[in-house]
């Protein structure tokens, strides 16, 4: 028998190591790799349980949905900061009798709070209330306007969320999670239903109060679903979008033959690849170039009636939440599918007298009131409000309590974040108008009966919309991703016409 040399031995002796065990124990993350691979291929062979077959070329063409939808259209005005529900809409006398007196301990056991310190006073309703139209609602005396529209109006008063801090809950309200990344609802809407005006986007978000909300542009993004579905962010004074007007020298003739090769470009770029994302670089560079003849036009408030502009009190030469409101309507009327707007300023702490409720909030209340109540009839004057559902509210409430930062009494009046019980209303097409929904506990601290989770409420939005919540899903991450996310969620059908 021949006698193994040095090299064959060593040879043999690696063929012999390399069973399977030796192999999963040395190559575990090239196995990893190939799995997420094969994982991310079934993602985009099924990416949704429900079929969404835009044209090729247009990823917002106009959908219907798989079910019978009562809103085509949603205007939805979140006022940044959260404002208080005991000064505008929850009228509790019982808060008022106890104004001034220590909290029991019950309201402060196991409760987090984002600047009560110690023991606070209770803090009655700082504003009259009384009852407005056939449906006897109560609204304070901060809403004049909008109080004579209350039997358009579907009030919630129990809405309650997770989330104590400004911008985990703004995102939580529009995008279903408190961590970045996620969908917001405007982009599952034109995922969903695309836009019916295919010189303008289906998306639009429009500012007013001087900053962006806390975290930003996260709260308009797509996360998962193509860009081609986030928010496009408009501005109510000036240029509508920024850098979209053609710069000096260049004419709308050679700025069609750079995007006419752009396209031949990435058209083979997505022959080649076959990466969705291309498809959404043609339609924007697409929607740009039309926007620069239709933005101008749909935006510019000078062709309003002076009646109109007062009614609103919208300056065009301002921007403003009033000229937000006046342009939501005129984008809504052209076919946009989601109008979002963002004001700033309703954070009534009582650190500052910019955000008192005995100064600032009294300014926020009277800039907002006047141009809400407009859009509501404008709407309904020209029978839009039919199609179009309006939205109200904050990210969430504010105390029974007065806030006492640093643990004593502050100069000036205010409230702290309170998660378990605000209100929200909506008006318009889909629901009861003329009514009230769930009741908070006599001071108004949490709810009493029928809460509304922010996953129902999302879920009762998507079921007017034509979607049920469960099927509208996307395959990312291992799970079918969905704004109500993955606890249970349910419609509020009580509140549905």
């Amino acid at each position: 028998m021949q006698r193994e040399n040095l090299s064959q031995t060593y040879q043999r002796r690696r063929i012999d190591d390399v069973t399977r065990r030796r192999f999963l124990m040395d190559c575990p993350i090239g196995l990893g790799a190939i799995w997420m691979a094969s994982q991310a291929a079934k993602s985009q062979a099924n990416p949704s349980k429900i079929q969404i077959n835009h044209a090729p070329d247009n990823p917002l063409s106009p959908l219907e949905p798989p079910k019978p939808a009562k809103v085509k259209r949603v205007i939805y005005l979140h006022m940044v900061g959260a404002p208080s529900q005991l000064e505008l809409f929850d009228y509790k006398p019982d808060l008022d009798r106890l104004n001034g007196k220590p909290c029991p301990d019950s309201f402060l056991e196991g409760k987090r709070f984002a600047f009560i310190n110690g023991r606070p006073m209770m803090l009655g309703p700082q504003y009259p209330f009384a009852r407005h139209g056939d449906s006897g609602t109560w609204v304070s005396d901060r809403l004049p306007h909008l109080a004579k529209h209350v039997d358009d109006l579907c009030l919630i008063k129990t809405m309650q969320t997770e989330q104590f801090n400004h911008g985990p809950a703004q995102l939580m309200v529009h995008t279903g999670a408190a961590p970045m990344g996620s969908p917001s609802i405007g982009s599952w809407v034109t995922w969903g239903l695309g836009s019916e005006n295919a010189d303008l986007p289906g998306f639009i978000v429009l500012l007013s109060g001087g900053r962006l909300p806390r975290v930003g542009k996260a709260l308009w993004g797509s996360g998962f679903l193509p860009s081609v579905y986030q928010g496009v962010q408009c501005r109510s004074q000036g240029e509508p979008v920024l850098c979209a007007e053609n710069p000096d020298g260049v004419t709308r003739q050679s700025r069609r033959r750079v995007l006419d090769a752009l396209e031949d470009m990435n058209r083979q770029s997505l022959q080649r690849f076959g990466d969705p994302e291309t498809v959404t670089r043609i339609a924007q560079y697409e929607m740009a170039y039309r926007m620069q003849a239709a933005a101008p036009e749909v935006m510019n408030l000078r062709s309003e009636t002076a009646a109109t502009l007062e009614a609103y009190g919208a300056d065009p030469d301002k921007e403003s939440f009033a000229n937000n409101c006046l342009l939501a309507r005129r984008l809504v009327e052209q076919g946009v599918r989601y109008v979002q707007l963002f004001d700033w300023g309703w954070d009534s702490h009582g650190a500052a007298k910019s955000e008192a409720l005995n100064h600032g909030f009294q300014d926020k209340c009277q800039q907002t009131d006047k141009p809400i109540a407009a859009l509501l009839a404008d709407l309904k004057q020209r029978g839009l409000l039919e199609e179009t559902l309006v939205i109200w509210g904050g990210e969430f409430g504010r105390t029974p309590m007065r806030e006492n930062r640093g643990g004593g009494e502050m100069t000036f009046v205010g409230r702290d974040h309170n998660p378990e019980a605000f209100t929200m209303w909506m008006a318009g097409a889909g629901v009861r108008s003329g009514m009230t929904y769930g009741e908070t506990d006599p001071v108004g601290y949490t709810a009493a009966e029928n809460p509304v989770h922010l996953r129902d409420f999302h879920a009762t939005l998507l079921h007017l919309l034509g979607f049920d919540h469960q099927s509208m899903s996307v395959r990312f991450k291992g799970l079918d991703q969905r704004l109500t996310g993955v606890k249970p969620a349910k419609v509020i059908h009580d509140i549905v016409a």
